[in-house]
């Protein structure tokens, strides 16, 4: 019986012999989960589904490795799809169970859990059932959901994150002018030029939301950022914040600005925002509207000020985010991040094989036959070929610079992945756009 990466290339043998085959690629996709290799699984699955849209079981394993690669947002579409339809299998409910618990709504994942066990009893997570107290003992600290009187929430403080000293600058970042500028004129010039400002009456601080397909950019720019200014960075993810006990997801937010306040100048950057910032008005439970308020008055400044706290926030999701955090003195920029145009992608291909062997590398061409694609899809091109390449030198016996044949072979086997984006985003853009706030992707879009 075949092991590990053994198993791996001999299905990935087969489904080169084969590629029509759904259930030989669903194969893959799973075993590549169960090793951990999600962002590997992503491909797998999308690939599948640029053949069969409506594969179901191909949707299941992408919501699924969407989750495992930490991107519970595009999980989430995928499985808010799925409730809305009468057959909705068990393990898009476990799925559901798990978000809702990562959002603090433990209740609402007790009710996902159990309907995924109603519907597939081998469904059954022992794990994920006690952290939920689905079928609870008298005595256990959590009885389906919720927290038992006079046992409160976990009292420990919360870790103090990773704060990052980043050597990156803007030279570093492929493109994107346009955004750099606005970022300079809200965070860096600030900085430079602290005693015009303060003349001004101008704070030092402030945020700027940037959304648009994943993949574009968005987190390396904040990191550049910080290494054009040489601030202090740290990165937030939602695992850091949402916590299941009650209270505590707003305590471990205020302990990360207060962390940023204690580094100024800080950049704090919020990855996957919309997550910690949802409309209200989507909330069924209190704990997640007070997640959002509590992030609103972090924001306002309310108890502690935020000067020198230079916020940053990416979403791959805008018209999720809480209306409110669009007003001034929050995020009052947000700027849409596209996909690299041509001269962008012939840029961000330099920066990538930038102290790689590399012989006359034609960028203009190449950037002229990867449209559409983003900075994260150039860079699979890029891993690709290099690939490719090391196959041929443990062949030969010697190494080989990459060329331009190298690289368009590469661009041919990888898909775009800005445009499953572009069609949820043209339904918000068009029906959706109070205040104007889409126009940026209609012009993109050539809708106006």
């Amino acid at each position: 019986m075949l092991h590990g990466d053994e198993a791996i290339q001999a299905l990935r043998a087969a489904l080169e012999a084969s590629p029509d085959n759904l259930t030989l690629r669903r194969h893959l996709g799973d075993l590549l989960l169960r090793v951990g290799r999600a962002e590997e699984a992503i491909e797998i699955f999308r690939a599948g589904l640029a053949q069969a849209a409506d594969a179901r079981e191909l949707k299941v394993g992408l919501a699924q490795a969407f989750y495992q690669a930490g991107k519970q947002s595009h999980a989430l579409v995928i499985v808010e799809e799925f409730l809305k339809r009468p057959d909705t299998p068990a393990a898009i409910y476990l799925l559901h169970a798990r978000l809702l618990l990562q959002e603090g709504n433990a209740e609402r994942a007790v009710r996902q859990y159990k309907r995924a066990i109603e519907a597939d009893p081998g469904a059954a997570d022992e794990e994920l059932a006690e952290r939920l107290g689905a079928g609870s003992e008298p005595d256990d600290e959590v009885d389906n959901g919720r927290i038992r009187m006079g046992i409160g929430g976990d009292s420990t403080p919360g870790p103090e994150l990773q704060m990052e000293r980043p050597k990156i600058t803007f030279a570093d970042v492929g493109g994107m002018e346009s955004v750099k500028e606005e970022i300079r004129l809200k965070i860096i010039h600030p900085l430079t030029h602290r005693e015009l400002y303060e003349a001004y009456g101008k704070p030092i601080g402030g945020g700027i939301l940037m959304y648009g397909p994943p993949g574009c950019g968005k987190t390396h720019l904040s990191r550049a950022t910080a290494g054009e200014i040489r601030a202090s960075f740290l990165v937030v993810g939602i695992n850091d914040v949402l916590d299941m006990w009650l209270g505590n997801s707003e305590r471990n937010l205020h302990q990360v600005f207060e962390q940023a306040r204690r580094s100024r100048p800080c950049v704090l950057f919020f990855d996957e925002v919309d997550a910690l910032g949802a409309s209200r008005s989507d909330l069924r439970g209190s704990a997640g509207r007070q997640v959002v308020n509590q992030f609103l008055a972090e924001l306002d400044g309310a108890k502690a000020s935020n000067d020198g706290v230079l916020i940053l926030a990416a979403t791959n999701a805008p018209w999720h985010l809480d209306s409110a955090f669009r007003r001034p003195g929050r995020f009052d920029r947000i700027l849409f991040v596209p996909p690299p145009d041509t001269t962008a992608r012939a840029e961000v291909l330099r920066v990538l094989c930038r102290g790689k062997p590399v012989s006359d590398l034609d960028y203009d061409r190449l950037a002229k036959t990867t449209e559409n694609f983003s900075g994260a899809d150039l860079k699979a091109v890029v891993d690709m070929a290099i690939e490719d390449k090391l196959r041929e030198a443990m062949k030969a016996g010697t190494p080989s610079p990459l060329t331009t044949k190298d690289l368009a072979a590469a661009a041919k086997k990888v898909q775009p992945s800005t445009r499953e984006w572009f069609s949820t985003a043209r339904n918000y853009a068009v029906y959706a756009n109070q205040g104007g706030l889409y126009d940026d992707v209609l012009k993109y879009l050539r809708l106006t």
